[in-house]
């Protein structure tokens, strides 16, 4: 069978990420009920690469792989030198005859289309400039926790950049029958080319835009914040505070929202900038559970690549 990557939510086929849920909701079951995974990553090594520091990221690889008995080796970007020291493609091919698996974090998303293009072994995107695939999985479980696995109809009203991770929520949403609703500055959208790269994979997403938070959450179902400053971003912080002020994610703005709206945050947040203490730490708040489903989810993908 052909090799299978987890580079981009669009990209992998709808029953890949059904899969992938079910493993992932009966794996943690089980660990809830005290009981051991089955170790299907038993003999296996997995490869992680990083070029941007992480703490979840870190953690729910390395635990996932503990859990179903397999083990990671952790590579910093000094280590490895993609796309510096070596090529990406050198690197698929020399790791593809040692470990089993590759995640690799990133600044460049390109760099993880080469790995893949080489790689005779699963290539995972950690995070890229582009996208972050292994969130939404994490997001859509937090939801479905929530919701119910059907998740056909709801609303998710993401408040802040057009940035990598709201593109693979708008993706996923498309992919589970959900709204997916963007308020941003102007300027700071998704770009154009990539909504039409999401609505070619999702034809029947209801993809909107708005730069009113107020309307985006009025209907929502979940309301989702991210840091508005990005690694490599950090010269553009005082401009981007600006142009965001009123984008914040505060009591004032969930009163606008359904009383059944909860709140996302994919971490590490800038607490009282893009969202306040009283929100992130309030009733409504999912985001430690939300976290703490990275792990799962991890593991439910890991599994579904790697296992047997």
């Amino acid at each position: 069978m052909p090799v299978q990557h987890f580079i981009t939510v669009a990209e992998t086929p709808p029953d890949t990420l059904t899969r992938i849920f079910d493993v992932a909701f009966e794996l943690r079951k089980e660990r809830q009920a005290g009981k051991r995974n089955t170790p299907v990553l038993a003999g296996k090594t997995l490869a992680m690469i990083f070029e941007k520091p992480s703490l979840r990221t870190n953690v729910s690889f390395q635990e996932a792989m503990i859990e179903l008995g397999g083990s990671s080796i952790v590579m910093v970007s000094e280590q490895v030198g993609l796309g510096k020291r070596e090529s990406p493609a050198d690197v698929a091919r020399v790791l593809s005859g040692m470990v089993h698996g590759i995640m690799a974090r990133v600044f460049e998303h390109q760099k993880l289309v080469d790995l893949a293009a080489h790689s005779t072994i699963p290539v995972i995107n950690a995070l890229s400039d582009y996208s972050h695939p292994c969130q939404a999985l994490a997001d859509a479980m937090t939801m479905m926790d929530e919701f119910g696995r059907d998740l056909k109809g709801r609303t998710l009203a993401f408040v802040g950049d057009g940035n990598n991770v709201a593109h693979s929520l708008a993706v996923m949403c498309g992919r589970l029958g959900m709204n997916f609703i963007l308020a941003s500055p102007p300027g700071y959208e998704i770009e154009r080319e990539v909504s039409d790269r999401i609505m070619s994979f999702c034809p029947e997403l209801n993809l909107e835009v708005t730069s009113e938070p107020a309307d985006a959450v009025r209907y929502a179902d979940a309301v989702y914040a991210d840091t508005w400053i990005s690694m490599g971003q950090e010269s553009e912080a005082q401009a981007r505070k600006l142009a965001f002020d009123g984008f914040q994610i505060n009591d004032e703005l969930l009163k606008r929202a359904p009383e059944h709206c909860i709140v996302l945050h994919c971490l590490p947040a800038y607490r009282n900038v893009e969202i306040t203490d009283a929100v992130m730490d309030g009733p409504r708040s999912r985001v430690f559970p939300q976290a703490h489903n990275r792990l799962h989810a991890q593991k439910g993908l890991l599994a579904v690549l790697m296992g047997s």
